[in-house]
Protein backbone atom coordinates (compact mmCIF):
# COMPACT_ATOMS: atom_id res chain seq x y z
CA UNK A 1 0.00 0.00 0.00
CA UNK A 2 1.18 3.76 -0.84
CA UNK A 3 1.88 5.72 2.24
CA UNK A 4 -0.17 8.34 0.68
CA UNK A 5 -3.31 6.01 1.96
CA UNK A 6 -2.19 4.52 4.84
CA UNK A 7 -3.98 7.52 7.38
CA UNK A 8 -7.50 6.57 5.51
CA UNK A 9 -7.00 3.09 5.98
CA UNK A 10 -6.08 3.49 9.66
CA UNK A 11 -8.96 5.68 9.97
CA UNK A 12 -11.20 3.07 8.75
CA UNK A 13 -9.52 0.39 11.00
CA UNK A 14 -10.82 2.73 13.64
CA UNK A 15 -13.83 4.08 12.85
CA UNK A 16 -15.71 0.72 11.30
CA UNK A 17 -15.56 -0.64 15.13
CA UNK A 18 -17.29 2.46 16.19
CA UNK A 19 -20.17 2.12 13.93
CA UNK A 20 -21.41 -1.50 14.58
CA UNK A 21 -19.59 -2.55 17.69
CA UNK A 22 -19.80 -6.00 18.97
CA UNK A 23 -22.21 -7.15 15.66
CA UNK A 24 -18.98 -6.84 13.52
CA UNK A 25 -17.25 -9.70 12.64
CA UNK A 26 -14.14 -8.32 10.23
CA UNK A 27 -13.20 -6.01 7.86
CA UNK A 28 -11.90 -6.53 4.53
CA UNK A 29 -10.13 -4.06 1.85
CA UNK A 30 -10.22 -4.43 -1.97
CA UNK A 31 -9.45 -2.69 -5.15
CA UNK A 32 -6.40 -1.03 -5.87
CA UNK A 33 -5.55 0.42 -2.83
CA UNK A 34 -4.46 -2.77 -1.16
CA UNK A 35 -3.36 -3.68 -4.44
CA UNK A 36 -1.13 -1.08 -4.30
CA UNK A 37 -2.08 0.82 -7.55
CA UNK A 38 -4.05 3.68 -6.51
CA UNK A 39 -3.68 6.89 -7.57
CA UNK A 40 -4.15 10.02 -5.13
CA UNK A 41 -7.53 11.83 -6.14
CA UNK A 42 -8.75 9.39 -8.01
CA UNK A 43 -8.91 6.37 -6.69
CA UNK A 44 -12.13 5.31 -4.56
CA UNK A 45 -11.66 3.41 -1.05
CA UNK A 46 -13.32 -0.03 -1.44
CA UNK A 47 -14.59 -1.72 1.81
CA UNK A 48 -16.61 -4.41 2.58
CA UNK A 49 -17.65 -5.42 6.20
CA UNK A 50 -19.17 -8.76 7.53
CA UNK A 51 -21.31 -8.49 10.50
CA UNK A 52 -22.26 -11.55 12.66
CA UNK A 53 -26.16 -10.89 11.85
CA UNK A 54 -28.01 -9.88 8.37
CA UNK A 55 -27.57 -6.01 8.09
CA UNK A 56 -30.52 -3.35 8.32
CA UNK A 57 -31.27 -0.52 6.15
CA UNK A 58 -30.18 1.76 9.11
CA UNK A 59 -27.07 -0.38 8.57
CA UNK A 60 -26.35 0.61 5.43
CA UNK A 61 -27.04 4.01 5.89
CA UNK A 62 -24.36 3.65 8.71
CA UNK A 63 -21.79 2.11 6.02
CA UNK A 64 -22.79 5.63 3.33
CA UNK A 65 -22.35 7.92 6.29
CA UNK A 66 -19.18 6.87 7.21
CA UNK A 67 -17.75 6.79 3.70
CA UNK A 68 -19.08 10.19 3.31
CA UNK A 69 -17.33 11.50 6.23
CA UNK A 70 -14.20 10.09 5.07
CA UNK A 71 -14.29 11.06 1.24
CA UNK A 72 -14.88 14.94 3.17
CA UNK A 73 -12.12 14.20 5.55
CA UNK A 74 -9.53 12.24 3.11
CA UNK A 75 -8.65 14.21 -0.50
CA UNK A 76 -6.15 11.21 -1.38
CA UNK A 77 -9.27 9.48 -2.02
CA UNK A 78 -12.29 9.96 -4.48
CA UNK A 79 -15.16 8.22 -2.95
CA UNK A 80 -15.58 5.38 -0.05
CA UNK A 81 -18.01 2.05 -1.75
CA UNK A 82 -18.73 0.03 1.17
CA UNK A 83 -20.31 -3.46 0.88
CA UNK A 84 -22.39 -5.01 3.61
CA UNK A 85 -23.00 -8.14 4.55
CA UNK A 86 -24.00 -11.01 7.38
CA UNK A 87 -21.45 -13.88 7.71
CA UNK A 88 -23.47 -16.30 7.29
CA UNK A 89 -24.42 -15.48 3.87
CA UNK A 90 -20.79 -14.64 2.99
CA UNK A 91 -19.90 -18.30 4.02
CA UNK A 92 -23.75 -19.72 2.58
CA UNK A 93 -23.64 -22.59 -0.10
CA UNK A 94 -25.71 -20.37 -2.40
CA UNK A 95 -22.44 -17.43 -1.95
CA UNK A 96 -20.06 -19.79 -1.95
CA UNK A 97 -19.18 -19.27 -5.71
CA UNK A 98 -20.09 -15.69 -5.69
CA UNK A 99 -19.27 -13.42 -2.69
CA UNK A 100 -17.45 -16.52 -0.96
CA UNK A 101 -14.97 -16.48 -3.47
CA UNK A 102 -15.00 -12.88 -3.84
CA UNK A 103 -13.67 -12.41 -0.07
CA UNK A 104 -11.05 -15.27 -0.21
CA UNK A 105 -9.69 -14.29 -3.71
CA UNK A 106 -9.89 -10.70 -4.10
CA UNK A 107 -10.22 -8.85 -0.69
CA UNK A 108 -7.63 -7.81 2.34
CA UNK A 109 -8.30 -8.55 5.56
CA UNK A 110 -8.39 -5.56 8.06
CA UNK A 111 -10.39 -6.25 10.79
CA UNK A 112 -11.37 -9.28 13.11
CA UNK A 113 -10.84 -13.06 11.67
CA UNK A 114 -10.71 -14.14 8.00
CA UNK A 115 -13.52 -15.66 6.57
CA UNK A 116 -11.19 -17.44 4.16
CA UNK A 117 -10.15 -19.90 6.77
CA UNK A 118 -14.00 -21.26 6.25
CA UNK A 119 -14.21 -21.26 2.36
CA UNK A 120 -12.80 -23.60 0.12
CA UNK A 121 -9.73 -23.50 -1.97
CA UNK A 122 -10.88 -22.03 -5.97
CA UNK A 123 -10.42 -22.95 -9.24
CA UNK A 124 -10.06 -20.44 -12.22
CA UNK A 125 -11.22 -22.84 -14.35
CA UNK A 126 -14.43 -24.13 -12.89
CA UNK A 127 -17.71 -23.16 -14.41
CA UNK A 128 -19.70 -22.97 -11.58
CA UNK A 129 -17.30 -20.01 -10.45
CA UNK A 130 -18.01 -18.12 -13.65
CA UNK A 131 -21.80 -18.88 -13.71
CA UNK A 132 -22.06 -17.77 -10.32
CA UNK A 133 -19.73 -14.64 -10.21
CA UNK A 134 -21.41 -12.51 -12.76
CA UNK A 135 -23.89 -14.85 -14.80
CA UNK A 136 -27.03 -12.81 -13.77
CA UNK A 137 -25.91 -9.54 -16.25
CA UNK A 138 -29.13 -9.87 -18.08
CA UNK A 139 -31.18 -9.15 -14.69
CA UNK A 140 -29.48 -6.57 -13.86
CA UNK A 141 -29.36 -4.33 -17.10
CA UNK A 142 -33.19 -3.44 -16.57
CA UNK A 143 -32.66 -2.24 -13.41
CA UNK A 144 -29.16 0.02 -14.70
CA UNK A 145 -31.45 1.38 -17.48
CA UNK A 146 -34.10 2.81 -14.76
CA UNK A 147 -30.72 4.15 -13.17
CA UNK A 148 -29.79 6.02 -15.90
CA UNK A 149 -33.59 7.49 -16.12
CA UNK A 150 -33.50 8.40 -12.96
CA UNK A 151 -30.36 10.32 -12.69
CA UNK A 152 -30.16 13.82 -13.25
CA UNK A 153 -29.32 15.48 -16.41
CA UNK A 154 -25.95 16.34 -15.10
CA UNK A 155 -21.91 15.13 -15.99
CA UNK A 156 -21.71 15.02 -12.31
CA UNK A 157 -24.72 12.47 -11.22
CA UNK A 158 -23.91 10.38 -14.19
CA UNK A 159 -19.90 9.78 -13.39
CA UNK A 160 -20.40 7.06 -10.81
CA UNK A 161 -22.98 5.19 -12.83
CA UNK A 162 -20.14 5.61 -15.17
CA UNK A 163 -17.84 4.05 -12.93
CA UNK A 164 -20.23 0.98 -11.02
CA UNK A 165 -21.63 0.08 -14.53
CA UNK A 166 -17.77 0.31 -16.52
CA UNK A 167 -16.33 -2.20 -13.65
CA UNK A 168 -19.21 -4.74 -13.82
CA UNK A 169 -19.01 -5.29 -17.30
CA UNK A 170 -14.85 -5.66 -17.55
CA UNK A 171 -15.03 -7.33 -14.59
CA UNK A 172 -18.03 -9.60 -16.24
CA UNK A 173 -16.02 -9.95 -19.36
CA UNK A 174 -13.28 -11.40 -17.52
CA UNK A 175 -15.33 -14.28 -15.57
CA UNK A 176 -16.35 -14.81 -18.61
CA UNK A 177 -13.06 -15.78 -20.23
CA UNK A 178 -11.40 -16.49 -16.61
CA UNK A 179 -11.42 -20.31 -17.14
CA UNK A 180 -9.10 -20.25 -19.93
CA UNK A 181 -7.16 -17.84 -18.99
CA UNK A 182 -6.34 -20.08 -15.50
CA UNK A 183 -5.84 -16.95 -12.92
CA UNK A 184 -7.87 -13.82 -11.84
CA UNK A 185 -6.87 -10.67 -10.94
CA UNK A 186 -8.56 -7.61 -9.73
CA UNK A 187 -6.68 -4.99 -12.51
CA UNK A 188 -9.48 -3.57 -14.68
CA UNK A 189 -7.29 -3.41 -17.93
CA UNK A 190 -5.47 -6.70 -16.90
CA UNK A 191 -9.32 -7.93 -16.92
CA UNK A 192 -9.63 -6.29 -20.55
CA UNK A 193 -6.33 -7.25 -21.94
CA UNK A 194 -7.73 -10.85 -20.92
CA UNK A 195 -11.02 -10.65 -22.59
CA UNK A 196 -9.93 -9.36 -25.61
CA UNK A 197 -7.25 -11.75 -26.56
CA UNK A 198 -10.68 -14.19 -27.30
CA UNK A 199 -13.26 -11.93 -27.92
CA UNK A 200 -11.23 -9.12 -30.41
CA UNK A 201 -14.25 -8.10 -31.97
CA UNK A 202 -14.99 -6.21 -28.62
CA UNK A 203 -11.99 -5.33 -27.12
CA UNK A 204 -11.72 -2.00 -27.86
CA UNK A 205 -15.20 -1.92 -26.18
CA UNK A 206 -13.85 -3.24 -22.63
CA UNK A 207 -10.86 -1.18 -22.45
CA UNK A 208 -12.52 1.91 -22.63
CA UNK A 209 -15.00 0.82 -19.68
CA UNK A 210 -11.36 -0.64 -18.08
CA UNK A 211 -10.10 3.30 -18.45
CA UNK A 212 -13.73 4.90 -17.41
CA UNK A 213 -13.65 2.29 -14.25
CA UNK A 214 -10.71 3.96 -13.04
CA UNK A 215 -11.68 7.25 -14.73
CA UNK A 216 -15.21 8.23 -14.99
CA UNK A 217 -16.94 10.77 -17.06
CA UNK A 218 -20.21 11.45 -17.01
CA UNK A 219 -21.24 10.66 -20.81
CA UNK A 220 -25.06 9.68 -21.14
CA UNK A 221 -24.22 8.04 -24.83
CA UNK A 222 -20.89 5.93 -22.62
CA UNK A 223 -24.26 5.06 -20.35
CA UNK A 224 -26.67 4.08 -23.21
CA UNK A 225 -23.81 1.83 -24.97
CA UNK A 226 -23.48 -0.22 -22.36
CA UNK A 227 -27.47 -1.30 -21.99
CA UNK A 228 -27.91 -1.30 -25.42
CA UNK A 229 -25.35 -2.76 -27.11
CA UNK A 230 -22.32 -4.39 -24.65
CA UNK A 231 -24.37 -5.27 -21.87
CA UNK A 232 -27.01 -7.28 -23.63
CA UNK A 233 -24.40 -8.89 -26.14
CA UNK A 234 -21.76 -9.63 -23.23
CA UNK A 235 -25.41 -11.20 -20.99
CA UNK A 236 -26.42 -13.23 -24.02
CA UNK A 237 -22.31 -14.31 -24.23
CA UNK A 238 -22.18 -15.14 -20.64
CA UNK A 239 -25.09 -17.56 -20.77
CA UNK A 240 -24.47 -19.54 -23.73
CA UNK A 241 -20.91 -20.25 -22.19
CA UNK A 242 -21.56 -20.75 -18.70
CA UNK A 243 -24.89 -20.46 -17.83
CA UNK A 244 -27.48 -18.12 -16.10
CA UNK A 245 -26.65 -17.49 -12.02
CA UNK A 246 -29.05 -18.89 -9.42
CA UNK A 247 -31.67 -16.75 -8.12
CA UNK A 248 -30.91 -14.93 -4.86
CA UNK A 249 -34.25 -14.27 -2.80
Amino acid sequence: MQPAFRPVVAAVRDRVPDVYGQRLHSAYLYGSIPRGTARVGRSDLDLLVALWDEPADTDRQDARDLGTRLDREFDQVDGVGTLLYGRERLLSDLERYDLGWFVACLCTPLLGPDLAAHLPRYRPEDPLLARETNGDLAHLLPRWRERIAAAPDTEAARRPLVRFMSRHLVRTGFTLVMGRRRGWTSDLHEMAAAFGAYYPARAAQLRAAAGYGYEPVGDRVVLRSYVDDLGPWLAGEYARVHGVKAPRP
